[in-house]
């Protein structure tokens, strides 16, 4: 039985594990946190519960994918319930408009803001599925860039109709090819962000991402994002995969082509194949002492950062949902000067997940879990992000929330902490941006071209963040191994 040791207990990590073990490989991952599940965390405070990470569910089949696979029941171990609305956004001028995965009900409120554009948007989700339906084959469910993928019929018809899947117009030229209104416009935008990008430079292919969204529905999970954590440890229990928490490898030692071993706590561990469920960029620049690909993967533009607040709120808000938006008046200006200034933004965009509007045990009675997050430049030179704070409450101020003064919890997580925390190349969330054609679709690969027993999974390598995406970033690299060292792949 061949040995795979994992590195890193992220949703990444996790995956791999379980679909390598059922595949017949002895599998040991080693953490260097106390606890599973890499971003997908969560954060206890004074009767306030928070999801560190995600706050929003897409593709859940992916999930119940890999639970069945394992064995299990899906239904019996994780409640997905669907998110209505799916968010709600507030405007500079005063407008307030709700997100609906129903067709209808959102032309409703776009009209609020605009009637052609309202009209406009069966077509603009025609164009997002066209993309999906032609590249999540190809580009989210398979190792495109591998030759017996590449030549299949299904991914030559997707390259003979590569201008049907938008790559050579920007997220927001493309937006602009069905809407008018600068707030509609903002609204669809926003989506670039989900890969860590500026949709004023990636390419329109990522318009996929609002079908995956209203098309394929936003859900939540009950008990929070973190409860996939769980039972994701507990399928790895259960399979007898060893999880070493508080264990960080320190470097990878090679020999040649090949990885030796990991350096633990000055313990080293062998194996026959090695899974990095760290940051790719971060795995070449500081646990590979000698190697040549760091000068290829240092040339890739970071993803942004965030700055996150764990906050409990004395009061009940009424006016929020779970999911909040509230927009910066200049959207360009703020991507300008995150990704070409890399400094932080004055008038941020401010996103609040609030969970105990689902989990009402989620905070305190007559209280409320704000999960606040704002985009920000990753770390390059020098930034400080001690004012960041005053920059929120004095923009939810003028939208009428005044809560300076009424935080029972206050836990803030700035860009430094995130690296820290997760390794993540320069504090980035999605690993690198889509900023440009060529990284947008030259994603860090499952696999090195250099050693040959190591692997890669996560948000850093294909097919990118988020959690379906990680989750099956897992699965890939998992038939990747089995494909290089001869174990039967088993669809299951």
């Amino acid at each position: 039985m061949k040995k795979v040791i994992v590195i890193g207990a992220g949703l990444g990590g996790l995956s791999s594990a379980i679909y390598l073990k059922k595949m017949g490989y002895d599998v040991e991952i080693f953490e260097k946190n106390n606890q599973v599940g890499g971003k997908v965390n969560e954060y206890n405070e004074s009767g306030y519960r928070f999801d560190m990470g995600p706050s929003l569910i897409t593709m859940p089949f992916v999930i119940k994918e890999l639970i069945q696979f394992a064995g299990y029941k899906p239904d019996e171990l994780i409640e997905f319930e669907e998110i209505a609305p799916i968010c709600r956004y507030f405007y500079p001028d005063g407008n307030i408009i709700d997100a609906y995965s129903d067709v209808e009900l959102m032309q409703n409120e776009l009209a609020k803001l605009n009637q052609k554009d309202a009209d406009n948007f069966p077509k603009f989700l025609d164009y997002s599925k066209k993309i999906y339906d032609l590249t999540s084959n190809l580009f989210l469910f398979d190792a495109f860039y591998s030759p017996d993928v590449i030549f299949r019929m299904d991914s030559l018809k997707t390259l003979l109709q590569i201008n049907k899947i938008d790559p050579f117009r920007t997220v927001d030229e493309g937006v602009r090819r069905f809407f008018t209104d600068e707030r509609v416009i903002q609204l669809f935008n926003r989506y670039a962000t989900y890969n860590g990008s500026d949709p004023y430079k990636a390419p329109a292919t990522l318009n996929i991402i609002p079908w995956v969204e209203y098309g394929l529905k936003s859900y939540y999970i009950k008990g929070g994002i973190f409860h996939l954590s769980k039972v994701l440890t507990k399928i790895c229990d259960d399979l007898g995969i060893k999880i070493n928490l508080n264990c960080e490898v320190t470097s990878l030692e090679t020999k040649n082509n090949l990885i030796e071993s990991i350096k633990v706590n000055n313990e080293k561990y062998k194996a026959d194949i090695f899974l990095a469920n760290s940051d790719v960029i971060e795995t070449y620049n500081n646990l590979i002492q000698k190697n040549k690909s760091k000068y290829k993967y240092n040339k890739l533009e970071a993803s942004i950062s965030g700055y996150i607040g764990l906050w409990g709120v004395k009061g009940n808000y009424d006016d929020l949902k779970h999911h909040n938006i509230f927009f910066t008046e200049n959207y360009k200006e703020e991507f300008e000067t995150i990704f070409n200034k890399k400094q932080i933004y004055s008038d941020p965009t401010i996103y609040v997940s609030i969970t105990c509007k689902k989990d009402k045990n989620h905070a305190p009675d007559n209280s409320e879990n704000w999960f606040v997050l704002l985009n920000m430049p990753y770390l390059e030179g020098k930034q400080d992000f001690s004012k960041v704070d005053e920059s929120i409450f004095n923009k939810l101020n003028k939208f009428g929330f005044d809560i300076k003064d009424k935080l029972d919890v206050k836990k803030d997580i700035d860009p430094n902490e995130l690296y820290n925390l997760y390794r993540s190349n320069k504090g980035s969330i999605y690993g690198i941006s889509s900023n440009d054609r060529n990284s947008a679709f030259l994603r860090p690969k499952n696999y090195s071209s250099e050693f040959k027993n190591l692997f890669f999974a996560g948000g850093s390598s294909h097919p990118g963040g988020g959690v379906p995406l990680v989750i099956l970033s897992g699965k890939i690299a998992a038939k990747l191994i089995n494909k290089k060292v001869g174990i039967k792949w088993v669809k299951k």
